[in-house]
Protein backbone atom coordinates (compact mmCIF):
# COMPACT_ATOMS: atom_id res chain seq x y z
CA UNK A 1 0.00 0.00 0.00
CA UNK A 2 2.91 2.40 0.96
CA UNK A 3 4.34 1.65 -2.15
CA UNK A 4 1.03 2.33 -4.64
CA UNK A 5 0.87 5.39 -2.47
CA UNK A 6 4.25 7.11 -3.27
CA UNK A 7 4.04 5.94 -7.04
CA UNK A 8 0.33 7.67 -7.29
CA UNK A 9 2.40 11.30 -6.00
CA UNK A 10 5.41 10.94 -7.46
CA UNK A 11 2.66 10.84 -10.89
CA UNK A 12 0.70 13.88 -9.88
CA UNK A 13 2.89 16.61 -11.05
CA UNK A 14 2.95 15.05 -14.24
CA UNK A 15 -0.80 14.38 -14.26
CA UNK A 16 -1.84 17.90 -13.48
CA UNK A 17 1.12 19.49 -15.88
CA UNK A 18 -0.62 17.22 -18.52
CA UNK A 19 -3.98 18.38 -17.90
CA UNK A 20 -2.62 22.54 -17.59
CA UNK A 21 -1.27 21.72 -21.16
CA UNK A 22 -4.50 20.04 -22.93
CA UNK A 23 -6.46 23.48 -21.62
CA UNK A 24 -7.07 24.74 -24.88
CA UNK A 25 -7.49 28.42 -24.72
CA UNK A 26 -10.19 29.45 -24.56
CA UNK A 27 -12.14 27.98 -21.53
CA UNK A 28 -13.98 30.58 -19.93
CA UNK A 29 -15.42 33.81 -21.09
CA UNK A 30 -13.44 36.56 -22.89
CA UNK A 31 -14.12 40.62 -22.24
CA UNK A 32 -13.93 43.31 -24.48
CA UNK A 33 -13.49 46.54 -23.10
CA UNK A 34 -14.84 49.91 -24.55
CA UNK A 35 -13.20 52.53 -23.29
CA UNK A 36 -16.31 54.24 -24.43
CA UNK A 37 -20.25 55.06 -23.19
CA UNK A 38 -22.71 52.39 -25.13
CA UNK A 39 -23.45 53.48 -28.55
CA UNK A 40 -20.77 54.92 -30.40
CA UNK A 41 -18.82 53.40 -33.13
CA UNK A 42 -16.70 51.77 -30.83
CA UNK A 43 -19.35 50.59 -29.14
CA UNK A 44 -21.59 49.44 -32.13
CA UNK A 45 -18.65 47.79 -33.75
CA UNK A 46 -17.52 46.21 -30.49
CA UNK A 47 -21.18 44.34 -30.28
CA UNK A 48 -21.06 43.38 -34.39
CA UNK A 49 -17.93 41.27 -33.65
CA UNK A 50 -19.00 39.75 -30.23
CA UNK A 51 -20.88 36.98 -31.75
CA UNK A 52 -18.60 35.80 -35.08
CA UNK A 53 -15.72 35.95 -32.27
CA UNK A 54 -18.18 33.82 -29.80
CA UNK A 55 -19.19 30.95 -32.73
CA UNK A 56 -15.66 30.75 -33.49
CA UNK A 57 -13.83 30.32 -30.08
CA UNK A 58 -16.46 28.49 -28.50
CA UNK A 59 -16.73 30.73 -25.56
CA UNK A 60 -18.94 33.77 -24.40
CA UNK A 61 -17.37 36.99 -26.03
CA UNK A 62 -18.82 39.85 -23.36
CA UNK A 63 -18.67 43.72 -24.21
CA UNK A 64 -17.86 45.80 -21.19
CA UNK A 65 -18.28 49.73 -21.51
CA UNK A 66 -15.38 51.71 -19.19
CA UNK A 67 -15.23 55.36 -20.56
CA UNK A 68 -13.12 58.19 -18.90
CA UNK A 69 -10.22 60.24 -19.94
CA UNK A 70 -10.69 60.36 -23.83
CA UNK A 71 -10.66 56.18 -23.70
CA UNK A 72 -7.92 56.21 -21.75
CA UNK A 73 -9.34 54.50 -18.62
CA UNK A 74 -9.80 51.88 -20.36
CA UNK A 75 -6.61 51.45 -22.81
CA UNK A 76 -5.21 51.34 -19.13
CA UNK A 77 -7.22 48.67 -17.23
CA UNK A 78 -6.42 46.39 -20.42
CA UNK A 79 -2.66 47.22 -20.07
CA UNK A 80 -2.64 45.73 -16.14
CA UNK A 81 -4.58 43.08 -17.42
CA UNK A 82 -2.64 39.24 -18.00
CA UNK A 83 -1.68 38.84 -21.07
CA UNK A 84 -3.59 35.97 -21.41
CA UNK A 85 -6.42 36.54 -24.19
CA UNK A 86 -9.05 36.87 -21.79
CA UNK A 87 -9.24 40.71 -21.96
CA UNK A 88 -8.85 41.83 -24.96
CA UNK A 89 -9.05 46.30 -25.94
CA UNK A 90 -11.47 47.29 -28.96
CA UNK A 91 -9.44 50.44 -29.64
CA UNK A 92 -9.50 53.55 -31.47
CA UNK A 93 -8.04 56.65 -32.14
CA UNK A 94 -8.37 58.29 -29.33
CA UNK A 95 -6.71 55.77 -26.39
CA UNK A 96 -4.14 54.68 -29.39
CA UNK A 97 -3.14 57.87 -31.37
CA UNK A 98 -4.74 60.90 -30.11
CA UNK A 99 -3.98 60.71 -26.04
CA UNK A 100 -0.36 59.56 -26.63
CA UNK A 101 -0.38 63.20 -28.04
CA UNK A 102 -2.08 65.41 -26.13
CA UNK A 103 -2.15 63.95 -22.42
CA UNK A 104 0.41 64.68 -20.48
CA UNK A 105 1.79 61.87 -18.15
CA UNK A 106 -0.39 58.79 -19.78
CA UNK A 107 -0.44 55.74 -17.80
CA UNK A 108 0.72 53.55 -20.93
CA UNK A 109 2.46 53.46 -24.15
CA UNK A 110 -0.03 52.08 -27.16
CA UNK A 111 3.31 50.85 -29.04
CA UNK A 112 5.07 49.25 -26.01
CA UNK A 113 2.23 47.82 -24.40
CA UNK A 114 -0.17 46.75 -26.20
CA UNK A 115 -0.48 43.83 -28.73
CA UNK A 116 -2.70 45.03 -31.92
CA UNK A 117 -4.45 41.57 -33.17
CA UNK A 118 -6.49 43.43 -36.08
CA UNK A 119 -8.32 46.37 -37.51
CA UNK A 120 -11.97 45.86 -37.95
CA UNK A 121 -13.14 49.01 -39.72
CA UNK A 122 -13.20 52.46 -40.43
CA UNK A 123 -16.14 55.30 -40.66
CA UNK A 124 -14.12 58.25 -42.76
CA UNK A 125 -14.69 61.67 -42.29
CA UNK A 126 -16.22 64.30 -44.39
CA UNK A 127 -15.94 68.25 -44.36
CA UNK A 128 -20.06 69.89 -44.48
CA UNK A 129 -20.98 72.77 -44.95
CA UNK A 130 -23.99 74.89 -44.50
CA UNK A 131 -26.64 74.28 -47.28
CA UNK A 132 -26.37 77.99 -48.42
CA UNK A 133 -22.77 78.11 -48.53
CA UNK A 134 -21.69 79.65 -51.84
CA UNK A 135 -18.70 77.03 -52.50
CA UNK A 136 -19.53 73.13 -54.25
CA UNK A 137 -16.28 71.84 -53.98
CA UNK A 138 -13.04 72.07 -51.99
CA UNK A 139 -11.20 74.48 -54.29
CA UNK A 140 -14.17 77.14 -54.56
CA UNK A 141 -14.24 76.42 -50.01
CA UNK A 142 -10.64 77.52 -50.23
CA UNK A 143 -11.04 80.29 -52.40
CA UNK A 144 -14.35 81.47 -50.49
CA UNK A 145 -12.03 81.61 -47.13
CA UNK A 146 -9.38 83.17 -48.39
CA UNK A 147 -11.91 86.17 -49.69
CA UNK A 148 -12.72 86.80 -46.31
CA UNK A 149 -10.57 88.68 -43.70
CA UNK A 150 -12.25 86.73 -40.95
CA UNK A 151 -12.17 83.35 -43.02
CA UNK A 152 -15.09 80.68 -42.12
CA UNK A 153 -15.94 79.13 -39.11
CA UNK A 154 -15.41 76.13 -39.16
CA UNK A 155 -16.30 73.62 -35.82
CA UNK A 156 -15.65 70.56 -34.35
CA UNK A 157 -16.08 68.13 -31.63
CA UNK A 158 -13.80 69.56 -29.32
CA UNK A 159 -9.77 70.77 -29.29
CA UNK A 160 -7.85 68.10 -29.92
CA UNK A 161 -10.25 65.42 -30.95
CA UNK A 162 -9.48 63.36 -34.27
CA UNK A 163 -12.32 66.09 -35.96
CA UNK A 164 -10.33 69.05 -34.94
CA UNK A 165 -6.95 67.28 -35.95
CA UNK A 166 -8.09 66.35 -39.54
CA UNK A 167 -9.51 70.20 -39.66
CA UNK A 168 -5.61 71.43 -39.25
CA UNK A 169 -4.64 69.12 -41.48
CA UNK A 170 -6.93 70.75 -43.97
CA UNK A 171 -6.08 74.33 -43.36
CA UNK A 172 -2.70 73.30 -43.31
CA UNK A 173 -2.29 71.18 -46.49
CA UNK A 174 -4.54 74.08 -48.81
CA UNK A 175 -4.08 77.47 -47.23
CA UNK A 176 -7.69 77.66 -46.33
CA UNK A 177 -8.78 80.42 -44.03
CA UNK A 178 -10.98 78.84 -41.68
CA UNK A 179 -11.29 79.54 -37.71
CA UNK A 180 -11.60 76.44 -35.56
CA UNK A 181 -14.86 76.36 -33.12
CA UNK A 182 -14.70 73.66 -30.33
CA UNK A 183 -17.43 72.06 -29.08
CA UNK A 184 -17.98 69.77 -26.05
CA UNK A 185 -19.55 67.07 -28.40
CA UNK A 186 -21.32 66.38 -31.72
CA UNK A 187 -24.64 67.09 -30.64
CA UNK A 188 -24.71 70.76 -30.92
CA UNK A 189 -22.29 70.92 -33.47
CA UNK A 190 -25.04 69.70 -35.95
CA UNK A 191 -27.66 72.24 -34.74
CA UNK A 192 -25.65 74.83 -35.50
CA UNK A 193 -24.05 74.01 -38.91
CA UNK A 194 -27.98 73.70 -39.82
CA UNK A 195 -28.93 76.58 -38.16
CA UNK A 196 -26.08 78.25 -39.66
CA UNK A 197 -24.06 79.42 -36.46
CA UNK A 198 -21.11 78.04 -38.18
CA UNK A 199 -20.14 77.58 -41.66
CA UNK A 200 -19.14 74.04 -41.87
CA UNK A 201 -17.31 71.30 -39.93
CA UNK A 202 -16.35 67.70 -40.16
CA UNK A 203 -18.03 65.10 -38.96
CA UNK A 204 -17.50 60.88 -39.37
CA UNK A 205 -19.46 60.20 -42.22
CA UNK A 206 -22.43 58.06 -40.35
CA UNK A 207 -22.85 61.69 -38.48
CA UNK A 208 -23.60 63.56 -41.50
CA UNK A 209 -25.42 61.04 -43.71
CA UNK A 210 -28.71 61.25 -42.44
CA UNK A 211 -28.02 65.44 -43.02
CA UNK A 212 -27.03 65.86 -46.19
CA UNK A 213 -29.77 63.31 -47.44
CA UNK A 214 -32.20 65.48 -45.86
CA UNK A 215 -31.12 68.65 -47.43
CA UNK A 216 -29.94 70.37 -44.39
CA UNK A 217 -25.95 70.22 -44.90
CA UNK A 218 -23.71 69.54 -48.35
CA UNK A 219 -21.39 67.24 -47.84
CA UNK A 220 -18.00 68.33 -50.04
CA UNK A 221 -15.96 65.92 -49.45
CA UNK A 222 -14.99 62.58 -48.06
CA UNK A 223 -11.97 61.45 -46.13
CA UNK A 224 -11.60 58.27 -47.93
CA UNK A 225 -9.34 56.62 -50.69
CA UNK A 226 -12.65 56.10 -52.93
CA UNK A 227 -15.76 57.47 -53.02
CA UNK A 228 -18.87 55.76 -50.72
CA UNK A 229 -20.99 53.57 -52.12
CA UNK A 230 -23.64 55.33 -50.10
CA UNK A 231 -22.77 58.73 -51.74
CA UNK A 232 -21.05 58.27 -55.15
CA UNK A 233 -21.57 61.68 -56.06
CA UNK A 234 -19.40 63.06 -53.19
CA UNK A 235 -15.96 63.38 -54.47
CA UNK A 236 -12.97 62.94 -52.25
CA UNK A 237 -10.37 65.02 -50.63
CA UNK A 238 -7.73 63.32 -53.14
CA UNK A 239 -9.88 63.88 -56.04
CA UNK A 240 -10.36 67.78 -54.58
CA UNK A 241 -6.86 67.86 -55.44
CA UNK A 242 -5.58 67.26 -51.80
CA UNK A 243 -2.65 64.58 -52.02
CA UNK A 244 -3.04 61.42 -50.27
CA UNK A 245 -5.72 63.29 -47.77
CA UNK A 246 -7.34 60.39 -45.49
CA UNK A 247 -9.09 60.31 -42.30
CA UNK A 248 -11.27 58.05 -40.02
CA UNK A 249 -11.99 56.53 -36.68
CA UNK A 250 -10.98 53.56 -36.61
CA UNK A 251 -11.77 50.62 -34.57
CA UNK A 252 -9.66 47.62 -33.95
CA UNK A 253 -8.84 44.86 -30.76
CA UNK A 254 -5.27 45.05 -28.85
CA UNK A 255 -4.62 43.02 -25.88
CA UNK A 256 -1.70 43.21 -23.24
CA UNK A 257 1.79 42.73 -24.40
CA UNK A 258 3.43 39.70 -23.61
CA UNK A 259 0.55 37.40 -24.78
CA UNK A 260 1.47 34.06 -26.52
CA UNK A 261 1.49 34.05 -30.57
CA UNK A 262 -0.43 31.24 -30.66
CA UNK A 263 -3.42 33.09 -28.66
CA UNK A 264 -2.96 35.85 -30.52
CA UNK A 265 -3.12 34.33 -33.58
CA UNK A 266 -6.15 32.20 -32.36
CA UNK A 267 -7.76 35.72 -31.78
CA UNK A 268 -6.95 37.09 -35.09
CA UNK A 269 -8.00 33.70 -37.01
CA UNK A 270 -11.55 34.00 -35.48
CA UNK A 271 -11.68 38.20 -35.90
CA UNK A 272 -10.57 38.27 -39.94
CA UNK A 273 -13.23 35.16 -40.17
CA UNK A 274 -15.96 37.44 -38.62
CA UNK A 275 -15.26 40.29 -40.75
CA UNK A 276 -15.99 38.36 -43.59
CA UNK A 277 -19.13 37.47 -42.78
CA UNK A 278 -21.67 39.18 -45.15
CA UNK A 279 -23.84 40.23 -42.60
CA UNK A 280 -21.11 42.15 -40.64
CA UNK A 281 -19.92 43.75 -43.87
CA UNK A 282 -23.49 44.81 -44.34
CA UNK A 283 -24.04 46.41 -40.99
CA UNK A 284 -20.67 48.27 -41.53
CA UNK A 285 -21.36 49.65 -44.74
CA UNK A 286 -24.61 50.56 -44.14
CA UNK A 287 -23.49 52.87 -41.52
CA UNK A 288 -21.27 54.61 -43.94
CA UNK A 289 -18.21 52.81 -42.60
CA UNK A 290 -16.19 50.24 -44.46
CA UNK A 291 -14.02 47.12 -43.36
CA UNK A 292 -10.39 47.19 -43.19
CA UNK A 293 -8.16 46.50 -45.89
CA UNK A 294 -6.78 42.87 -45.51
CA UNK A 295 -2.95 43.62 -44.70
CA UNK A 296 -4.97 46.08 -41.65
CA UNK A 297 -6.46 42.82 -41.02
CA UNK A 298 -3.22 41.26 -39.57
CA UNK A 299 -0.66 42.23 -36.28
CA UNK A 300 1.87 43.44 -38.26
CA UNK A 301 -0.64 45.37 -40.62
CA UNK A 302 -2.59 47.05 -37.87
CA UNK A 303 0.49 48.16 -35.59
CA UNK A 304 1.73 49.95 -38.93
CA UNK A 305 -1.25 51.88 -39.33
CA UNK A 306 -1.04 53.12 -35.85
CA UNK A 307 2.02 54.25 -35.86
CA UNK A 308 1.17 55.95 -38.65
CA UNK A 309 -2.21 57.70 -37.59
CA UNK A 310 0.44 58.86 -34.58
CA UNK A 311 2.81 60.58 -37.10
CA UNK A 312 -0.44 62.23 -38.58
CA UNK A 313 -1.42 62.90 -35.24
CA UNK A 314 1.85 64.73 -33.83
CA UNK A 315 2.02 66.68 -37.72
CA UNK A 316 -1.53 68.28 -36.92
CA UNK A 317 -0.85 68.91 -32.98
CA UNK A 318 2.02 70.65 -33.88
CA UNK A 319 0.37 72.78 -36.66
CA UNK A 320 -2.81 73.81 -34.37
CA UNK A 321 -0.21 74.81 -31.94
CA UNK A 322 -1.20 71.60 -29.51
CA UNK A 323 0.85 70.50 -26.05
CA UNK A 324 -0.01 67.97 -23.86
Amino acid sequence: MKTMRRALLSGLPALVAAGTAQAAFPDRPIRVIVPYAPGGNVDIVARLLAPGLSARLGQPVVVENRQGAGGGVGADAVVRSRPDGYTLLAGSNGPLTVNPVLQANLTYDPLRDLAPIAMASRVPLALVVKRDLPARSLAELVALSRSRPEGLGFASTGTGTVTHLTLERFKAATGANLLHVPYRGGGAVGADVLSGVVDGAVFELNTALPMHRSGDVRILAIASTHRSPLLPEVATFIEGEVPNFTAGSFVGLLAPVGMPADILESLRAAMTASLAEPTFQARITEAGGEVSAEVEQTSAGFAEFIRGELSRTRAAAAAAGLTP
